[in-house]
C-alpha cells in the first residue's frame, strides 16, 4: 500500500478526495487529512508519505510555503486546487500531477498510476549496481533512454555534448543542434553517465570530455565544446578536469 496524506483546509474536499481515494484507487492509503499547513508538517514527519495530495491556497500557510518549511520533500507531490494559474510554478517545483477541483476520477486515476509507476521503477543506483553485478555494462550500452513529457526517448550516449541543470530538470544538449529537457535532477544524470566519459566542471554542469575543443585559463577558466558553446569551469572542479585532460606524461 502507498501511504498518503491530504492537505486541504476544506474538511468537504478532503472527506470528497479521500472517498474518491477509497472507491478508485485502492493501492492508496490515506492516513492522514490535515486542514492546515502546521498539522500537515507533523503528519509528514510522523508517517513519511509517499505521496501528499496538497491544496495550495489556504490560511496562515499556503501549499508552496508548507513546502519550503520542509528540509527534504522525499515523496510524490500531487497539487490539488481550484485555480489554475499555479500551474507552471507547480511544475517547476516537480509536481508530479496537478489536479483542479472539482477533481474528475479519471484525472485521479491516471495521477495515481503516475505515482505507482515512479514508485516501482528502480533508481539510478539500483540499475547501476544490478548492472555490474551482472555484468550487463561490458561492454557499455551505446545508447540511454532520457524521460521526457512523451515518453522514453532513446539517445546515442556520444551524441551528448553537455547537459546543465535547471532545478529538478537537466537540459541535455546533443549533436546536430537537437537538446531534451528531462525530469531529473543533476546528480541523478551524474550517476546515470558515470561510468562513461563525462565530467563534471561546475554544479550547473556536465560535459563529454570527447566533446571539449578547449580549455581556456582562468580563475576556473572555461570550456569551449563542439558546438561552439562555451562552458564555465568552477574553480573547485578545475582540477579534476585537468587530471582528465593531461596526457599521463604530463
Amino acid at each position: 500500500m502507498i501511504r498518503t496524506i491530504i492537505v486541504d483546509d476544506e474538511p468537504n474536499c478532503c472527506e470528497v478526495l479521500q472517498i474518491m481515494i477509497g472507491k478508485f484507487c485502492p493501492d492508496l492509503v490515506v492516513l492522514a487529512a490535515c486542514h492546515s499547513g502546521s498539522d500537515a508538517l507533523i503528519a509528514i514527519e510522523k508517517y513519511n508519505p509517499q505521496v501528499l495530495f496538497l491544496d495550495v491556497e489556504m490560511p496562515y500557510m499556503n501549499g508552496f510555503e508548507l513546502l519550503e518549511k520542509l528540509p527534504n520533500v522525499n515523496f510524490e507531490l500531487i497539487f490539488t486546487t481550484s485555480y489554475n494559474q499555479y500551474a507552471i510554478r507547480a511544475i517547476r517545483i516537480n509536481a508530479l500531477d496537478y489536479l483542479l477541483k472539482p477533481i474528475d476520477r479519471e484525472e485521479l486515476i491516471l495521477a495515481v498510476t503516475k505515482v505507482s509507476q515512479r514508485l516501482n521503477k528502480p533508481s539510478v543506483h539500483q540499475l547501476r549496481n544490478l548492472f555490474k553485478s551482472d555484468n550487463a555494462m561490458k561492454p557499455l550500452l551505446k545508447r540511454i533512454a532520457l524521460p521526457t513529457v512523451d515518453g522514453l526517448q532513446m539517445e546515442e550516449i556520444d551524441a551528448i555534448i553537455s547537459c546543465s541543470s535547471e532545478g529538478n530538470y537537466t537540459h541535455f544538449t546533443l549533436k546536430k543542434n537537437k537538446k531534451i529537457i528531462v525530469s531529473r535532477t543533476m546528480k541523478d544524470v551524474e550517476d546515470l553517465l558515470a561510468d562513461y566519459s563525462f565530467v563534471r566542471v561546475h554544479n550547473s554542469f556536465l560535459v563529454n570530455l570527447n566533446e571539449i575543443q578547449k580549455y581556456v585559463k582562468g580563475d576556473g577558466g572555461y570550456l569551449l565544446m563542439s558546438d561552439g558553446n562555451k562552458i564555465e569551469v568552477s574553480r573547485s572542479r578545475k582540477e579534476n578536469l585537468l587530471q582528465h585532460l593531461r596526457p599521463n606524461w604530463l
